[in-house]
């Protein structure tokens, strides 16, 4: 065999192995084409649609960590650790709150739910002398369904706030601003809200209550409210029906903005009493309690927030803030608390002063 013939054979050896093996190569399939997520925009920003529906999701919430010192924020009579006195320390708190927002246009009208769950990590305030002294040590606390409801057109069913208080609104920015309550919160709730179009708006919402005043037969407690809303500001009116004790309770509400960095409110409550001194709606001492305050916007990032508030049991609370942003979706705010309980047929007499410092990422 001479060489040519020895490099021939192999070239042939060569070509029939590589064939060989490109009959066997493994077909790679195509890939598929992906489906990307499409922003819808008709509830506002962040939502999009869930794919493969009509449903438009938004997922948000915010990281909060507060430390809340003084009479009323911070913690008191603190057994030591050498078992010798008593301590205060600082009220601390962490939180996670998941929100969801879903939005569907439907024959019917808008199809939207909405949900709050919130994770705490962290003590309790107050005065824990001859109760649970524990309370002062931090822990994981119970997670908390705060809102979970479907609403449909005008028609609300699930677990809300009392119309008593969404609708009227809150006693001001402040962070403490129950230093003379204004009503009951958590609730399951059937109600209809009515929008006329024209700043008229009205809501009816049939109520459970929660806790002790949960209600005790088939009758529900009543909430109801009208609202007139327009440039200059707005007027509303709420009324609330404990069935629990038959008593009756009502808010009234004047909101002005009184220029384009100032707005103003001024809130009057009154309430029945023959039955029980507090009810559902009427947590305020006394029949009648008074609360105002507003908001000053110094620019975009920082405004000053303000209320006081008195009641006819000689409760008198005085909150003031500052919020700053620092960048977009994270605020601080530092804010000082007051409160003074003169001596009457609700308590004894007492003060103090306190201050909550609160840093919030939303998102």
């Amino acid at each position: 065999m001479n060489i040519k013939s020895l490099l021939l054979g192999s070239a042939a050896a060569l070509i029939a192995v590589s064939g060989a093996r490109a009959a066997d190569a493994v077909t790679v399939a195509e890939p598929e084409p992906a489906e990307y997520v499409k922003i819808c925009d008709v509830y506002g920003a962040g939502y999009f649609y869930i794919p493969g529906t009509e449903t438009c999701l938004r997922i948000g919430g915010y990281v909060r960590y507060d430390i809340g010192v003084g009479d009323r924020e911070g913690v008191q009579n603190v057994p030591d650790r050498q078992g010798d006195g008593n301590n205060d320390t600082y009220y601390k708190q962490a939180r996670l709150s998941l929100r969801t927002y879903t939005g569907q246009e439907t024959e019917l009208g808008t199809l939207k739910t909405y949900t709050e769950t919130r994770f705490n990590y962290g003590n309790s305030s107050g005065d824990y002398l001859g109760t649970d002294s524990t309370d002062w040590q931090a822990r994981n606390k119970d997670v908390s369904l705060n809102f979970a409801w479907i609403q449909l057109g005008g028609l609300r069913v699930g677990k809300d706030e009392s119309a008593f208080n969404t609708f009227s609104g809150y006693a001001g920015n402040v962070i403490d601003d129950t230093l003379v309550p204004y009503g009951s919160f958590d609730t399951n709730v059937i109600q209809y809200y009515f929008d006329a179009g024209n700043g008229f708006s009205a809501v009816v919402s049939l109520e459970e209550g929660a806790g002790v005043d949960t209600i005790d037969s088939y009758v529900p407690h009543v909430a109801g409210g009208v609202k007139y809303t327009q440039g200059w500001g707005a007027i509303t009116g709420v009324l609330g029906y404990d069935s629990n004790y038959e008593e009756v309770a009502g808010k009234v509400r004047l909101d002005v903005n009184a220029a384009k960095e100032l707005s103003l409110f001024v809130m009057g409550g009154y309430g029945s009493d023959s039955n029980a001194d507090n009810n559902f709606y009427k947590l305020w001492d006394g029949n009648w309690a008074i609360w105002g305050g507003g908001t000053y916007q110094f620019n975009a990032k920082t405004s000053f927030n303000i209320q006081a508030s008195y009641d006819e049991g000689k409760t008198f609370g005085l909150a003031a803030n500052v919020a700053y942003t620092l960048v977009p979706g994270f605020t601080v705010t530092a804010e000082a608390d007051y409160f003074s309980k003169g001596a009457s047929v609700y308590h004894a007499s007492s003060d103090g002063i306190g201050g909550i410092l609160r840093f919030q990422r939303s998102f």
